[in-house]
């Protein structure tokens, strides 16, 4: 989380310590495992600075995604930390590969002032294992592309607001987030994503990849 986040999220946090209202988060039904999402932390390795959410995982990244939108990204994540890791397992779903966009990662990315130029991006590179021990990675190139975009990469699509409970499978374009395809990496499923921190620098306990979500677009149950 960089320091915009950071100042949104203790913005939020003083109103509400004053008796101000702070918009609660969606409601969603208490047991996640009714929903395509992350069902567990396999394992995470958080590294400098983490510290954010981390007294709420692994609930604060199960489930959907609490983003408002493009102007205002979610303080409902967990920071992972310069270089932090994270591994995320779905329960009885396997990712499948099918036409397009296979599974969506989700950060807290925002474009200031709803200019898409202007996002704040936080990087992280993602890969997928059918078995935990054999990872293939999707290709992340940290220069942004003749759209303003970092394709490959998660961490710069903000989450948009749509209804969890409706919405499965899930649509990329009506959930935002990044989005990924295992064809482009010649994978037919996975069981586990993987995220690493790109970040060289951030202050304490907010640096990093903020993890929001990950959900399931193409996937089969056990």
């Amino acid at each position: 989380m960089d320091q915009a986040h950071r100042a949104v999220a203790l913005s939020l946090l003083s109103i509400a310590a004053c008796g101000g209202e702070v918009e609660p988060p969606p409601i969603t039904p208490d047991d996640n495992a009714a929903l395509p999402y992350v069902q567990e932390i396999v394992s995470f390795l958080p590294g400098t600075n983490a510290g954010y959410g981390q007294d709420r995982a692994p609930k604060i990244v199960m489930g959907p995604p609490t983003g408002k939108g493009l102007g205002a990204g979610s303080i409902d994540t967990l920071s992972l930390g310069i270089g932090g890791e994270i591994v995320l397992g779905f329960g009885d779903r396997i990712i499948v590969d099918g036409p397009g966009p296979d599974f969506v990662v989700f950060e807290n990315a925002f474009w200031v002032n709803g200019v898409r130029g202007t996002v704040y991006a936080e990087l992280g590179d993602v890969s997928v294992s059918e078995d935990g021990a054999t990872w293939h990675e999707f290709a992340c190139d940290s220069t942004r592309d003749a759209r303003m975009e970092w394709p490959g990469c998660a961490g710069w699509s903000p989450a948009l607001e749509y209804d969890a409970l409706v919405l499965d499978p899930l649509d990329a374009v009506q959930t935002g987030g990044d989005a990924f395809d295992l064809a482009t990496i010649g994978v037919s499923e996975a069981r586990f994503v993987r995220i690493r921190d790109r970040a060289s620098d951030g202050e304490p306990p907010t640096a990093g990849f903020d993890l929001d979500a990950v959900g399931l677009i193409r996937y089969r149950q056990q």
